[in-house]
């Protein structure tokens, strides 16, 4: 006699299981990690994204080794096998093998074995010094590029390009195969060069004569930075004035060199100034020293730090300047931690101040005092999402701010009502996610890379009109009425600046590898480099 119960149970093994019902419930928790760790990424940039895709990846093989783990189905040997061999591959990799080299997205691109020197200290020593006796750099002329990113350090270069780089392609005059790393760009003045590299333990200030690309001279510091993300050597560009060299080293080295010889003027250790060790700066500037000299009436002006962030600190200050011929310190004004961008120059309600893009703020300095006037909240951190951008000041009451990390773009108005000052946002939004690079202004639009696509976005609005053109993290310069881009990998394009459609006129290839230095238009002569080449072309 067959019982009710067994024909009840007959009747639902015959009923098909739902398909949801046969998943089994690890794949519904790996599903929800990866859908969830992907929409997190959404919402930061380009390299944040890839960093989470990459961990997720990671994490769903443990996920799936660790259920295989939990089978009783086999042996505990066999099944925990492929974990202890994953782990094995995880932690022989990371013990065996050194990433030298990341582009702006954090995708490695270059390897070696930990055993190797890194590629800067197999660069061969500098060549003997040829035309040391004809330096001179106190001759000026009206285009010189004696600064970061040009006279007025605002990227705009007066000079007309052909743009048909087909019928007349830019011309060769010199290219070093090896040159030593860096993230610095170079600055001439009556036909030298001058830029910051590293070779080995050496951190140097080499002088190049443009005609020929020989060395000039070059000046000497024992000291090195280093991280996996930034790279090897020096980050900021030179400043030529009266004659006189000044660079910034990534460990904090402010030098005024005679700039006939490459003799030392004066030397000022910023580190010393606020007391601290580069082991100690790592916690706070973690990507080294990249701020560029600004010379203004007799003085030069740097960044200089606060030691203990969130605290009081009587040595460290936002900014310092030291007399431009003797170094003798005039004042250090500002409590606010130091970002990578750099000070710059500009009249803002007829009062002329210093402009600079601390760690979380961007802030106005009385030009003769030091005196901070106001600020304008800009969040970052210097050991996390940092702020590299240069501020672009538009007229006498507003600038445009820009930065990464999903931040965008902010368009500052700054008011002086009776010596109260006040900075206010007139519009912030996701636009203009500039990384290493600078906006550049033209026509009532900003021309840049937004995370690492050439953008157009409209002043008054903040409307993007187009965004077209995968250039990774690389530089932008205004060269009379275009564009002239250089890629992350190395090649260098000339774009129409039209705010209606993205048009590229032109491109070529003088280096290669990534190349995160600005370029130096000196007249119609393009000197480029990165960490490994540098060359010199004529343009059309």
């Amino acid at each position: 006699m067959i019982s009710e119960d067994t024909v009840d149970q007959k009747t639902a093994d015959q009923i098909p299981p739902k398909p949801w019902a046969t998943i089994p419930r690890w794949w519904i928790v790996l599903v929800l990690v990866v859908l969830s760790l992907a929409l997190v990424a959404s919402f930061f940039d380009q390299a944040t994204s890839r960093l989470v895709l990459v961990l997720s990846i990671v994490l769903s093989i443990l996920l799936l080794l660790l259920r295989n783990l939990m089978r009783p189905a086999t042996s505990l040997a066999f099944r925990a096998l492929p974990l202890l061999v994953f782990i094995g591959l995880l932690c022989g990799a990371g013990f065996a093998v050194r990433v030298d080299e990341m582009d702006g997205n954090l995708i490695p691109r270059r390897w070696s074995w930990r055993w190797e020197p890194a590629p800067d200290r197999l660069v061969a020593k500098l060549a003997p010094a040829k035309a040391a006796s004809g330096v001179d750099l106190s001759v000026t002329a009206e285009n010189d590029f004696a600064q970061y990113l040009g006279a007025d350090r605002n990227g705009f270069v007066n000079v007309d390009l052909s743009s048909n780089w087909e019928a007349t392609p830019p011309e060769l005059v010199w290219k070093k195969e090896e040159f030593g790393a860096g993230h610095s760009g170079f600055v001439a003045v009556n036909g030298f060069a001058v830029t910051l590299e590293q070779r080995g333990a050496e951190e140097l200030v080499t002088c190049y004569e443009i005609e020929t690309g020989d060395l000039a001279w070059s000046h000497s510091e024992t000291t090195r930075h280093e991280t996996v993300p930034g790279g090897v050597g020096p980050r900021s560009t030179p400043a030529i004035h009266n004659g006189r060299v000044y660079t910034m080293g990534a460990t904090g080295i402010l030098l005024c060199l005679d700039g006939s010889n490459g003799d030392v003027v004066w030397r000022r250790d910023l580190l010393e100034e606020i007391e601290t060790t580069q082991e100690a700066e790592v916690n706070t500037v973690q990507w080294g020293r990249a701020a560029s000299p600004l010379i203004d009436q007799g003085r030069v002006i740097v960044p200089l730090g606060i030691r203990n962030a969130g605290a009081a600190d009587e040595k460290g200050a936002s900014l310092i300047a030291f007399d431009a011929e003797t170094g003798e310190e005039h004042w250090r004004q500002g409590k606010h931690q130091i970002s990578y961008a750099s000070p710059l120059v500009a009249t803002l309600q007829g009062v002329r101040q210093i402009l600079f893009v601390c760690e979380s703020e961007v802030c106005g300095f009385d030009a003769e005092t030091g005196e901070q006037l106001w600020e304008y909240p800009w969040p970052g951190n210097s050991a996390a999402n940092a702020s590299c951008s240069q501020p672009v000041v538009l007229d006498d009451q507003r600038f445009v701010v820009s930065k990464a990390y999903a931040h965008g773009a902010a368009l500052v108005s700054v008011r002086n009502e009776g010596g109260k000052w006040t900075a206010e946002k007139v519009w912030h939004k996701r636009v203009m996610k500039t990384k290493f690079t600078n906006a550049l202004v033209h026509d009532g639009h900003i021309y840049g890379l937004d995370d690492s696509i050439l953008a157009c976005v409209e002043i008054e609005t903040g409307k993007r009109k187009w965004k077209r053109g995968r250039y990774g993290h690389g530089q932008v310069l205004k060269a009379g009425s275009q564009l002239l881009v250089q890629t992350e990998s190395g090649d260098v394009t000339l774009v129409e600046l039209n705010p209606e459609s993205f048009v590229e006129l032109a491109r070529f290839s003088p280096i290669e590898g990534r190349t995160w230095n600005s370029p130096c238009l000196f007249g119609k002569t393009l000197l480029v480099r990165n960490g490994q080449q540098a060359a010199c072309y004529r343009l059309p």
